[in-house]
């Protein structure tokens, strides 16, 4: 739900009004009523985050969970390519599991050390013939150095956008020289209009999340885009509430607004050609956007 403005914020606990970090003060704050969702289908993602640690587990998958339907479409395409697959930053394993339970190969690629441990760890409670078809390598996507081939490439979830313009092209050329002929690329990343950034730089969101353990967390998402970068940060201000006391944490997230007429340069200079393109709408001002790229050989 969409609050115009002028009306009054969303009622959300108290605890989620702590004095917050001077790093944070000092930012902008969004005018009253600007910009504020309540529980939207799509939340503001974590691509770039820190590591996550335990105690985020939950917030994690709450914000991946509206990038859960793309396992179907991508399912598909590895049905059409075969494998192995590569999964460029796989997180604890939200598509690189369910490959390797339909039988393809997959090479599992994450900066985070305790995901990979999560989705190795998930892999082997599934048993013994999907662990064998999981490999895990931690890199980061800005100097990626690849030794295997593979038919199909993903970068899903929008983790295109946690990769600064500047690297994405040695990226881009670097997955595309180890895909095998007829290989493909298939990434997705959320498409913003220039008007409604200009319109509103400055969005708040506020969220429950669902969890099963007896602790209660809320969140309040401040998205800020800054145009002349082409970057946005999100930062996450968390209050969870057990029995005996309430835990408040801040998470950011550091992304980059794609540029769709730059990134299929960019594709094109690397050896890919797109093949495919799915929109969907967001709301009136964004959309998410899924391409299919094929190698030009």
């Amino acid at each position: 739900m969409h609050t115009p403005s002028g009306t009054s914020l969303p009622v959300v606990p108290a605890a989620l009004a702590p004095v917050l970090p001077s790093r944070y003060d000092r930012e902008r704050r969004p005018a009253p009523g600007a910009g504020v969702r309540i529980k939207s289908d799509t939340l503001p993602g974590l691509e770039s985050v820190a590591p996550a640690d335990e105690r985020s587990v939950w917030l994690h998958d709450t914000l991946l969970g509206p990038h859960s339907a793309d396992i179907v479409r991508y399912l598909s395409l590895a049905r059409s390519t075969g494998g192995p697959v590569l999964d460029l930053g796989s997180g604890a394993g939200r598509l690189a599991v369910p490959f390797a339970r339909h039988g393809f190969a997959v090479e599992a690629v994450d900066r985070d050390a305790s995901a990979l441990e999560r989705l190795e760890s998930w892999a082997r409670r599934i048993g013994p013939q999907v662990a064998k078809l999981v490999v895990t390598h931690r890199a980061d996507l800005t100097d990626l150095r690849l030794e295997g081939s593979y038919r199909l490439a993903l970068l899903a979830g929008a983790m295109v956008t946690a990769v600064p313009p500047a690297r994405r092209p040695a990226l881009l050329r670097e997955v595309a020289s180890h895909l095998e002929t007829g290989g493909a690329l298939a990434l997705d990343y959320t498409a913003h209009q220039l008007p409604g950034l200009i319109a509103e730089p400055q969005r708040t969101w506020a969220f429950q999340v669902p969890r099963f353990d007896g602790i209660d967390e809320w969140v309040v998402a401040r998205q800020v885009f800054d145009l002349p970068s082409m970057s946005e940060r999100i930062t996450y201000y968390t209050a969870r509430t057990g029995k005996l006391s309430t835990e408040r944490v801040v998470l950011t997230t550091d992304k980059w607004i794609v540029d769709p007429e730059r990134l299929a340069a960019e594709l094109h200079s690397a050896g890919l050609h797109i093949e495919g393109r799915r929109r969907h709408r967001i709301d009136e001002r964004t959309e998410s956007v899924l391409l299919v790229c094929r190698t030009d050989d």
